[in-house]
């Protein structure tokens, strides 16, 4: 079966457009995946809704979410003599503190990874250097991550600095804002691989909040949608899980253990939004001696204004601004020069929207989101 079949996608189209309710305020969906996003706005879907419908993107993006004082906390680490090994997306993460790339640039040890596995490997080949894992990502990275921090033989000069964030407190946190509308969750596909599709339940059934797990193929993305616009047409609060041929019910569970047994659950700062509760992941006391804050005795306070002056970012990831509303957005900020967060990762929306959005719909949407 193709996911990008024309004939496919027409109908959908059409099936959504029979389906929405003539008149009325019509619909909006949120989505919490920068893959969504970039599915959404590489194939052009927002052109082929209906009027009255629209979707959004909500924090979905773990580096645009990944707080100022943790990153100085990685910076201060390098600038001590630390190896610090991370993923490439968080170089040129602007801070007050500055950026890794620019500690990097100050003659800094810090190396660019594409595993947890890659740090530790680092560890073992550099046993006079002291190697921290800036350790990023939503519930699909903590995985990997957890994994490695449970083998058995790690090297002893090897540690974490954690900035993990857990998606679902972070979509009931969007729910108890008064001015952000939302009719219904697209929930992020590559998490839902290790949550299942059970970390969702909670939103229809204690929230009558409708959602729909959904793959990254456009097919995905607006059926999903199609299920929503169906279950709001009929008064309906469920969970549904489009993404069935990946996504099963209860999960990766030995991911999920890996996770359970190294990580506990911790309140966490998330960039532009604040402290969400039970959002977090830290290392359980027992593995404080792999805890990178607890063995070099660094812990930076979190700062409320952690954005740049002028960067609409804390708007644009909580759905009530698309990126052109920013006055920075093109022109002080690009992917080639970040200036806010939302611009440097692939998986940002500031990123994706400059990438593949046409000037005609950034035109449209510069006034906000609807």
């Amino acid at each position: 079966m193709s996911f990008r079949d024309p004939l496919l996608v027409q109908n959908v189209v059409g099936a959504l457009g029979t389906a929405l309710p003539r008149g009325g305020r019509g619909y909006k969906i949120m989505h919490v995946c920068g893959s969504h996003e970039h599915t959404i706005s590489r194939w052009g879907l927002r052109s082929l809704l209906p009027q009255g419908l629209e979707v959004i993107a909500g924090p979905g993006c773990p580096v645009c979410v990944c707080p100022a004082h943790e990153v100085g906390e990685a910076i201060e680490l390098v600038r001590r003599g630390v190896t610090v090994a991370t993923f490439g997306d968080m170089l040129n993460l602007p801070t007050r503190f500055g950026s890794l790339a620019q500690a990097k640039a100050e003659g800094g040890d810090v190396r660019l990874i594409y595993s947890p596995m890659d740090a530790a490997r680092l560890a073992q080949r550099n046993p006079d250097r002291e190697v921290v894992l800036f350790a990023v990502g939503f519930e699909t990275t903590a995985a990997p991550v957890a994994a490695v921090l449970g083998a058995g033989e790690l090297p002893d000069n090897f540690s974490l600095l954690v900035s993990h964030r857990l998606t679902p407190p972070a979509m009931e946190l969007l729910l108890g804002i008064g001015d952000i509308h939302i009719d219904g969750f697209i929930a992020p596909g590559h998490v839902s691989t290790i949550t299942g599709s059970d970390a969702w339940r909670r939103f229809p059934e204690a929230y009558a909040m409708p959602v729909v797990v959904a793959g990254f193929e456009p097919e995905d993305i607006l059926l999903a949608m199609l299920l929503l616009v169906r279950q709001l047409n009929r008064g309906e609060a469920k969970l549904e899980n489009e993404y069935a041929r990946v996504v099963p019910d209860a999960g990766n569970r030995p991911a999920l253990a890996a996770i359970e047994e190294v990580f506990e659950v911790t309140p966490a700062w998330w960039r532009g939004i604040g402290r969400i509760p039970r959002s977090g992941l830290r290392p359980r006391r027992e593995l404080a001696h792999r805890d990178a804050r607890e063995r070099f005795g660094i812990r930076f306070e979190a700062d409320l204004s952690d954005l740049p002056p002028g960067c609409s970012c804390h708007l644009v990831m909580l759905g009530k601004a698309y990126p052109p509303a920013c006055p920075l957005y093109g022109k002080k900020c690009t992917p080639s020069s970040p200036y806010g967060p939302c611009m440097v990762s692939q998986e940002g929306t500031c990123f994706i929207w400059f990438t593949y959005e046409s000037d005609e719909l950034s035109a449209t949407a510069a006034g906000g989101a609807k």
